[in-house]
């Protein structure tokens, strides 16, 4: 029996093997996966099939299925955008590619707002919510059943039973410790409450690796909030362990908030096999403010390894400044080799990161990529006053990004993310005077500060940069 066991495993081993090294997207992921499935397939071959899958085949499938009912309705929405597109301009550059990327051009006719911390974002939100006239979609993967949980299910409820369409949808993983009560006093409102289950389907059932990491919310197709914050006390700064939580979001009004209502509407689609009836009428803003707005969203669906390809693209095109904000940096080699190439071009690139982060590999690794960086110029800057959660990214003088993508494989690769891409000049002023107050509340990391530290910390080190593409 043992003996039949073993060879069972190894047989499994070697085909596992083949398909790692027919579906791994990187090179030293498919390496890694093959010689460990080889080597200790006792471990490896059930790791390999709950963590090693890149592409969310089940969502791809989903996805063919809904175009055969939506391709109609997309098509009409990029018609009624149309006389909002963009014309071509300085300060589009950083986004050209991106446009590709998302589907839909950049749009003009939009007002934004910055929010900075949790505060400013939820009275935004909630106070969002209370005006919405017709429906409402909410989207988050953490929420917790506390006092800003308790908060934002009081304010839905009252809208639902308003007579307002509100659909709520929540990541499976994230919000594993969501209590059934939660949700069944939603439900018993009338909002309709569904998780966005990656285990959903007989292909799928151990797929653990994918998460929806989107945090989106839409009132009545005009107003919809992009950014880093979940809905929990934490996000208000009032988590006694790392006290101040740093975060951002953008209010956005005007035709580009459609892009964002049709990638909930997708994720939608997945959870229930059904597409909630939604206004696509595209309006600017009423107080007549043009701010220019492109919405990416990205994930392990689609065709190309489009947040990777987002980020480098923007990296690329940098002339003057890149400065990045993310609570972990553990990024594609691609990006690292835009960030020496835009240091040599004389780019200020500036990465802040947190002091004291929510998870030690990361906070390891990110040495090895500051002394490779580095070399070239780059300024990695440790954020000190709380945790830094944020994913800011500001280019030059002309774009800023606001949304919920990390710089590691995770959000390359594996998580579903949304981004807002801004044009505006007013907007990219608060987003510098932003980023300028950060770096005043961080300190600087010194070149060979890495080398003085002890040889078991280096050596923790190299070893988290080799985890970096499961992290």
């Amino acid at each position: 029996m043992i003996a039949a066991l073993v060879v069972l495993f190894h047989v499994l081993g070697f085909t596992s093997s083949i398909h790692a090294v027919m579906s791994t997207r990187t090179s030293q992921g498919a390496i890694a996966w093959a010689v460990s499935l080889n080597t200790f397939p006792y471990l490896a071959v059930p790791a390999y099939w709950v963590f090693g899958r890149s592409k969310f085949q089940g969502y791809v499938v989903a996805r063919r299925t809904k175009d055969e009912q939506t391709d109609r309705i997309e098509r009409e929405v990029i018609e009624t955008v149309a006389p909002y597109r963009a014309r071509e301009a300085d300060g589009l550059e950083a986004v050209s590619a991106a446009e590709g990327l998302a589907g839909m051009p950049t749009l003009g006719g939009n007002a934004v707002e910055l929010l900075i911390d949790g505060d400013a974002t939820f009275k935004s939100i909630l106070k969002g919510v209370d005006e919405a006239k017709e429906y409402i979609l909410v989207q988050f993967y953490i929420v917790h059943d506390d006092g800003l949980g308790r908060a934002l299910k009081d304010h839905l409820i009252a809208k639902a039973k308003e007579g307002l369409r509100v659909y709520f949808l929540y990541d499976e993983i994230g919000s594993h410790s969501l209590p059934n009560s939660y949700k069944q006093e939603l439900r018993d409102a009338g909002v309709e409450v569904n998780e966005f289950n990656t285990r959903k389907g007989k292909r799928n059932r151990f797929q653990l690796n994918f998460r929806n990491h989107r945090k989106i919310v839409v009132t009545d197709g005009h107003v919809a909030w992009i950014g880093g914050h979940n809905v929990g006390d934490e996000y208000l700064g009032k988590d006694p362990k790392f006290g101040h939580w740093r975060d951002t979001h953008v209010r956005i009004e005007g035709p580009a908030v459609l892009k964002a209502q049709i990638s909930f509407v997708e994720d939608w689609f997945w959870a229930t096999d059904t597409l909630p009836k939604l206004s696509w009428a595209a309006q600017p803003d009423p107080d007549g403010n043009d701010a220019r707005v492109l919405i990416i969203p990205t994930g392990p669906a689609d065709d190309l390894e489009t947040c990777n390809l987002m980020f480098v693209h923007a990296i690329n095109s940098a002339k003057k400044r890149i400065w990045i904000a993310s609570p972990y940096f553990v990024p594609e080699q691609s990006v690292i080799v835009a960030l020496q190439l835009a240091g040599l071009r004389g780019v200020d690139v500036r990465i802040l990161i947190p002091d004291e982060p929510d998870h030690l590999a990361v906070y390891l690794a990110a040495y090895s990529y500051f002394d490779d960086a580095g070399q070239t110029g780059a300024k990695f800057y440790r954020y000190q006053d709380g945790f830094l959660h944020e994913k800011a990214m500001l280019i030059d003088d002309e774009v800023a990004t606001i949304g919920t993508a990390n710089f590691d494989n995770r959000s390359f690769r594996l998580n579903f993310e949304i981004t807002a891409a801004i044009a505006d000049p007013t907007f990219v002023t608060k987003v510098e005077h932003m980023f300028q107050d950060d770096f005043a509340r961080s300190r600087l990391m010194q070149q060979g500060e890495y080398d003085q530290k002890p040889w078991y910390f280096r050596l923790g080190v190299r070893i988290a940069r080799l985890t970096a593409p499961i992290q």
